[in-house]
């Protein structure tokens, strides 16, 4: 009897908060049968570490897979998609000496996600997309992906929100968009939006962080761009937290999140329509 993969989720409920079916729900013979519509599979990297008095210690993971909900609605059904379970915690060394903080090392990270696509090439699955919201996961990242290019021959596609711009017109200062990147305005309205329960009263306005003093001094060398320093988030501001919170409402974390959602919808169908035949293979 032929199985019918989109009967077997509507009647077991396999969808997870991220809009998509999850692919630890499905069977075996699911899967099999799965892997041969040549699915887009994502793996959502995330964190748990501080974001200051007014998020929560998963403000990066509640971002990740709210994006992915409304990639989710704005792409439909018409591109086979399934979630992996989250690496919900990543590398945040930047962030060691706050409570609550939990990292892995570089190395147990960069394994793990080899690990993952590993195990996924082997169940046939040809396209692996990295969703990522938290920015100290990018080093490993990129590194996890050329390791599985090279060594299963997968086409791995590196997306973090925070890489695809802002939306028009959005309305914030121009030094909060360069570097209001940790528990800022575009974190906390997120939140607001995606989470509003988990946001707290505390968060303050913008004290003024080491980048945007170094900006008035050197042309090259700051914490992120051109010429960057290695930096714990303590370098940056006492509190850990770089940005203007007090700038955030609901308004601006709906039209992130709808901007971000459709940016990652429109990855989403390119990862599905790269070809393959593009991509040659390893030489011996």
């Amino acid at each position: 009897m032929a199985l019918d993969i989109a009967a077997s989720q509507t009647n077991h409920a396999l969808m997870t908060p991220t809009g998509f079916p999850l692919w630890q729900q499905m069977t075996s013979p699911e899967i099999a049968a799965a892997v041969t519509q040549d699915p887009v599979l994502i793996l959502p990297l995330a964190a748990i570490e501080q974001h200051g008095p007014q998020l929560p210690l998963s403000t990066d993971l509640e971002i990740g897979l709210g994006l992915l909900d409304t990639a989710a609605v704005a792409l439909g059904d018409d591109v086979a998609v399934w979630v992996l379970p989250p690496l919900a915690v990543g590398t945040s060394m930047e962030h060691d000496g706050f409570p609550g903080t939990l990292s892995l090392e570089p190395e147990t990270a960069l394994a793990v996600i080899e690990q993952y696509g590993a195990a996924v090439a082997r169940s046939g699955v040809r396209r692996l997309l990295l969703c990522n919201s938290h920015g100290g996961n990018t080093q490993v990242m990129d590194l996890a992906a050329l390791r599985l290019r090279r060594d299963h021959g997968l086409l791995v596609v590196k997306c973090s929100y925070f890489r695809l711009g802002h939306p028009d017109g959005i309305g914030l200062p121009a030094t909060e968009l360069q570097h209001g990147w940790h528990g800022g305005a575009i974190e906390t309205a997120m939140m607001l939006h995606l989470a509003p329960d988990s946001v707290r009263a505390e968060g303050g306005p913008d004290t003024g962080s080491l980048g945007q003093r170094l900006e008035h001094e050197f042309a090259l060398l700051g914490p992120e761009g051109r010429a960057s320093f290695a930096w714990m988030a303590r370098d940056l501001h006492v509190s850990g937290v770089v940005g203007d919170a007090s700038l955030a409402d609901t308004a601006l974390g709906a039209r992130l999140v709808a901007y971000y959602g459709d940016a990652i919808a429109r990855v989403i169908r390119e990862t599905r329509a790269f070809p393959l035949g593009a991509l040659r293979p390893p030489v011996a």
